[in-house]
């Protein structure tokens, strides 16, 4: 028998107990970022830094990230209607004309507002605690791909961010929006966010000396954000405005991602050349 589709339609609550909903969304993103500070733990004994410090990272990096990735998503994707509903931007909530306010948790997360709030939330981490912000970037820029892959997978679970309709045998039928054979879109960066934190723990590992100065840095970033502006040719446009668009708001929200990463590998590499000349 030939596969043809993947019908797909799991339920985003895992559980409920007495009205608190356990949903799979929450637990990979939860899952991505445990795993993500479980090897900068490592990361930071190969650098002898005091652990302190990781937690002070930690605290900065997850405000930063939840931060930025809603008021992304709000100010960049549905500006008009939280600026008219600015408590639902960092509420979990929706007030409704029939119920007054129902509890919705957070419906959207940009990763360009997130990927912004954790570099401003590394600059605050960087002066609190001395430790210099190129260097730490670059640590950062290891794990980034397993906390974005999770996000990823936590997207399929909820059905969204879809793919345009597909003949492909691995096509999903995201049966919660409709019934055609869609891209897994989601799948697809999932795969390549992993794909690039394996290489970027390969690069640390083996060209630390050589890699610092923010080229690790602008590595993540500019893979991180190429793989993201290609797979979007293949999404479904996440809202109206975008359809009369040449590239989405994700592609060109991306271009200066890109951009900025090419930069910090340039200047990286040109500053690590002078570090290890004076070293001779």
């Amino acid at each position: 028998m030939i596969l043809t589709q993947i019908n797909w339609n799991p339920d985003p609550e895992i559980f409920n107990i007495l009205g608190i909903s356990i949903r799979y969304y929450s637990l990979l993103f939860l899952s991505g970022i445990l795993l993500s500070i479980t090897v900068l733990k490592w990361i930071f004994k190969q650098e002898k830094l005091p652990e302190a410090n990781l937690e002070k990272l930690s605290m900065y990096g997850i405000i930063g990230i939840l931060l930025g990735a809603r008021l992304g998503h709000c100010l960049f994707y549905e500006p008009g209607y939280y600026l008219n509903h600015p408590l639902e931007i960092l509420l979990p909530i929706q007030f409704t004309s029939s119920s007054g306010i129902e509890f919705t948790g957070y419906r959207g997360l940009a990763s360009h507002g997130g990927a912004l709030g954790l570099i401003i939330a590394l600059f605050l981490y960087s002066r609190k605690t001395k430790h210099s912000m190129l260097d730490t970037i670059d640590l950062i820029a290891v794990v980034t791909g397993l906390g974005a892959g999770f996000i990823r997978l936590a997207n399929l679970m909820n059905s969204e961010i879809v793919g345009m309709p597909s003949n492909k045998a691995w096509a999903f039928v995201f049966e919660r929006i409709d019934t055609i054979p869609r891209h897994p879109a989601q799948l697809y960066e999932a795969i390549c966010y992993f794909l690039i934190f394996a290489f970027m723990l390969f690069l640390y590992k083996t060209k630390r000396a050589q890699f610092k100065n923010g080229v690790l840095f602008g590595t993540v970033l500019f893979l991180i954000f190429t793989a993201r502006f290609f797979i979007e040719f293949v999404k479904e446009n996440q809202v109206a405005f975008e359809s009369g668009m040449q590239f989405n708001m994700g592609q060109l929200l991306s271009i200066p991602y890109i951009i900025v990463g090419l930069g910090f590998i340039a200047y990286g590499i040109s500053k690590t050349k002078k570090q290890l000349s004076l070293q001779v």
